[in-house]
């Protein structure tokens, strides 16, 4: 009996709830180093990252009931925090591209796992604008999942197992793409026909002009 209360008294039983509270995403630019590109997670609830332990290989399998409740304890977040395979999960299920290329990732285990998140911090191979964020954090474990991000300018979007990319914009302005580049090209070259049509026109009516002024004479 002793056994059982000790046991209610450092655990406390929740079901994995995917449709609970969501786990959240921030991505930020780095004001002083314009290649590095942030991006923070946070776990939705204490359950959650107690189920993601347990799938990692750092909690015992007997945290997780056969109907899906989940005990955790508050000492779960240190446990998982420090951990290499934490910090591999996190870096194969959250990548950043800038202009079709990787960018790399490296953490600083947090003081503050449940609570605060953790920051990644993405090196990408130049000066970004924009960036694509692929988020697949816990999806893997259950694709009900959602993350709910946020970005530079109040931006928002919500990261699911069917769609797990979003692209951000970073600086003042989007870099151009190939299709932006076409349509300045077509401006610019109907600009130079235009031209060129009104200059032979403006000629024409001066010929004309000038022939009838003869013709008078």
């Amino acid at each position: 009996m002793a056994f059982v209360v000790t046991l209610f008294a450092t655990a406390a039983p929740a079901g994995a709830h995917p449709f609970g509270d969501p786990q959240t995403v921030a991505v930020a630019p780095d004001a002083a180093h314009p290649e590095v590109v942030h991006v923070r997670w946070r776990v939705g609830g204490a359950d959650d990252l107690t189920l993601l332990g347990v799938a990692l290989g750092l909690l015992p399998q007997d945290r997780v009931m056969l109907d899906g409740a989940v005990f955790f304890h508050d000492s779960d977040a240190a446990t998982i925090a420090p951990s290499g395979e934490f910090t591999a999960y996190l870096l194969r299920q959250i990548t950043v591209e800038s202009a079709g290329q990787a960018c790399a990732g490296t953490l600083t285990p947090p003081a503050d796992l449940a609570r605060s998140g953790v920051t990644i911090d993405y090196t990408c191979p130049g000066p970004v604008g924009a960036v694509a964020v692929t988020v697949r954090t816990l999806t893997d474990l259950n694709p009900a999942y959602r993350t709910l991000a946020t970005g530079p300018d109040g931006a928002r979007a919500v990261y699911t197992s069917e769609q797990p990319r979003h692209d951000w914009v970073l600086g003042d302005a989007p870099p151009p793409t190939t299709a932006d580049l076409g349509r300045s090209a077509a401006v610019q070259l109907s600009a130079v026909i235009g031209g060129v049509l009104v200059a032979a026109l403006a000629a024409l009516l001066c010929r004309r002009w000038a022939r009838g002024r003869q013709v008078i004479a």
